[in-house]
């Protein structure tokens, strides 16, 4: 049975994150938040890097689905995006460069031909004691062609599922705590 601690929202996209202007006209938005329990680290990049290693085993299938489908098209593949993490001295959360990182927030994305996204896992409520704390996981993309359009159609249902699985699984398995960070 969930607890509060399990229940995902779907939220508007926070005014304070890094991401929230990025793209002048963005295809997709969207937000997810749940609420932290008390006692779990607020370091946003150790609870995404926690997110990514925790994923439900049907998302890789998911992805290697994905994958097969969009390496016709000349488009990134996860293998790919893996292999500049091994290539590249930029820092990486799992297949995703990191592009900035904050007390409270940490985004992350790629660029492709098709399509720019950034992702960012964001912190909010630690400036109160006491405070409800939650971890908002939102994204925005920018289709720069029709192929991008037609991806994002295609794949946005099964983006909002992973995402919410994401944090959901995450909660069940229960957050690094403060002290871990």
């Amino acid at each position: 049975m969930p607890t509060k601690h399990h229940h995902v929202t779907s939220v508007p996209l926070p005014s304070e994150s890094a991401i929230a202007n990025i793209y002048a006209s963005p295809h997709l938005v969207d937000a997810y938040s749940i609420e932290l329990p008390p006692g779990a680290s607020t370091n946003p990049e150790q609870l995404a890097r926690f997110m990514f290693a925790h994923q439900a085993p049907w998302i890789g299938g998911l992805m290697a689905v994905r994958d097969a489908l969009v390496a016709g098209f000349g488009l990134k593949t996860a293998r790919h995006l893996a292999s500049l993490e091994a290539q590249s001295g930029a820092e990486r959360l799992g297949i995703f460069k990191v592009y900035s990182t904050s007390p409270t927030e940490v985004v992350f994305g790629e660029e492709d031909k098709h399509l720019d996204f950034r992702l960012s896992v964001l912190c909010s409520g630690q400036s109160s004691p006491g405070a409800q704390r939650h971890l908002t996981l939102s994204t925005v993309v920018h289709c720069n062609n029709r192929l991008g359009r037609l991806y994002i159609l295609l794949i946005a249902p099964f983006h909002r599922l992973v995402v919410q699985s994401n944090l959901r699984t995450a909660a069940r398995m229960g957050w690094p705590s403060a002290t871990q960070a």
